[in-house]
């Protein structure tokens, strides 16, 4: 499998979690009913803003095979509609470039100079993580020029370059030359920047390994507060332990609530690079709405 095709593989993996999540936003009680069942969702599962943006990321890659910074922003304002569920920072920000701002200067302005320290440079990254499988710090140099244009926080930055190199170490552990659970986590953690993402990595390789999905979604956050910190380290130890089985990885990710569509996409797009294509539910793919690209 050349590099691309592992990003294809990856994306088929984000935008069927990505659909899947979306479809169980609502009222926790009505939802949890549905979950608790594995009642499969019907209709047309619609991706959103995740899938919108790794689409961006994979096409880049296909033209380029690198993140060109200046072509990767206009392919996110290209791309950019609102009907898809962006956050309020990245509708600022991609309006901005839109209209003639340069990237650097709409995401260093945003949140008051601060930058974006939330999960959206995380949520797109996993499809180049796997594209770039075989060079693990060119991973990290190029998963930190994708995330740098709508998060210039040194967390939003830091939740990217986690998820790829997820990513791109699940490719290895699929064939055989890393190992599973606690010491994959291990891993990445290492590769990650210090900061609160990287010690939320640390709380989630300390967890027992009979933690339930609940109780590590308590610890470790389940997106809800859309942030890296609060989003990353709880989707890498779903991926640590659930990778084995793309549908039971999406179920309990699922179950902890949150920010369901994002949280879907990371596991999605890293436990497909383990499964492969096959280990993907077929109706699943059949469900999700139809991607503008050649997979």
């Amino acid at each position: 499998m050349n590099a691309i095709e592992r990003a294809r593989l990856s994306l088929e993996g984000l935008s069927v979690g990505d659909a899947f999540g979306e479809r169980f936003m609502g009222p926790p009680h009505r939802v949890m009913s549905f979950i608790t069942r594995r009642a499969e969702p019907g209709g047309v599962w619609r991706w959103t803003d995740d899938t919108a943006m790794a689409i961006s990321i994979v096409d880049e890659l296909d033209e380029r095979a690198a993140i060109d910074q200046d072509a990767l922003a206009a392919r996110f304002a290209e791309n950019f509609d609102p009907a898809r569920g962006y956050g309020a920072g990245a509708y600022k920000i991609l309006s901005a470039i839109e209209d003639g701002t340069h990237w650097r200067h709409a995401s260093g302005t945003a949140f008051g100079g601060m930058g974006s320290l939330g999960n959206g440079a995380a949520m797109r990254v996993a499809p180049l993580g796997a594209f770039f499988s075989d060079d693990v710090d060119r991973c990290i140099t190029e998963a930190r020029k994708s995330a740098e244009i709508t998060h210039a926080h040194e967390e939003g930055i830091a939740g990217a370059i986690a998820v790829a190199v997820g990513a791109a170490l699940t490719f290895h552990r699929h064939k055989g030359e890393l190992p599973n659970g606690r010491e994959w986590l291990a891993c990445v953690r290492d590769l990650v920047p210090p900061g609160t993402v990287r010690s939320g990595i640390e709380t989630a390789l300390a967890l027992p390994a009979k933690t339930t999905t609940a109780e590590a979604a308590h610890v470790l956050g389940n997106g809800a507060a859309v942030t890296a910190s609060d989003t990353v380290p709880f989707c890498l130890w779903m991926a640590a332990w659930k990778s084995h089985d793309y549908a039971e990885a999406l179920w309990e990710t699922v179950s902890a609530m949150g920010d369901r569509d994002t949280t879907c996409a990371i596991v999605g797009g890293i436990v497909a690079l383990q499964v492969g294509l096959e280990g993907i539910p077929e109706g699943w793919r059949r469900s999700r709405e139809r991607l503008p690209i050649r997979l």
